[in-house]
């Protein structure tokens, strides 16, 4: 099993494959409008700027299980997105991280990358897996790693 065997639906309400991705590099976020770490949104678009013709993928799954901080639907959060950040990374629809209903590419990636202290739940929005080429997961950071201080990896991942 690996990054590319699950589905998610997208902002739009379509069923997405990752497996569309196959061969490429993917930084995976949790996302929130109403976060102090926000701000990243222009750093991650950035980061898909630079590389995505070198092939890498950020990939956003809105998030609303900390301090509700997601609390928009799925107009609200793209227009926010497009609005204030002109992200053009692709979107997910909202999704749980954490507990039994947490949606099973984040079950499987806290799995692969487990947190500190080996508390493998997500501690809050903008936590980030960097997952390689081969599908398998890299790299989690943490939500205070901003985006610019993950280029060498991500460089690194698509090398």
């Amino acid at each position: 099993m690996n990054a590319f065997d699950f589905d998610a639906m997208a902002l739009d309400g379509s069923q997405q494959r990752l497996s569309q991705y196959r061969g490429h590099v993917l930084l995976v976020v949790n996302v929130a409008s109403k976060c102090g770490f926000t701000p990243q949104y222009a750093g991650l678009e950035t980061l898909w700027r630079d590389y995505a013709a070198q092939g890498l993928v950020v990939l956003g799954f809105p998030c609303d299980q900390f301090g509700h901080q997601e609390p928009g639907d799925a107009e609200e959060i793209r227009n926010f997105c497009s609005l204030s950040y002109d992200v053009s990374f692709p979107m997910f629809a909202k999704v749980e991280v954490n507990g039994s209903n947490a949606h099973p590419l984040w079950k499987w990636l806290k799995q692969q990358k487990g947190g500190l202290l080996g508390i493998d739940a997500i501690k809050w929005n903008f936590t980030k897996f960097l997952v390689g080429r081969d599908g398998n997961a890299l790299r989690r950071y943490a939500p205070t790693d901003t985006p610019e201080s993950m280029r060498s990896d991500i460089e690194a991942a698509l090398a």
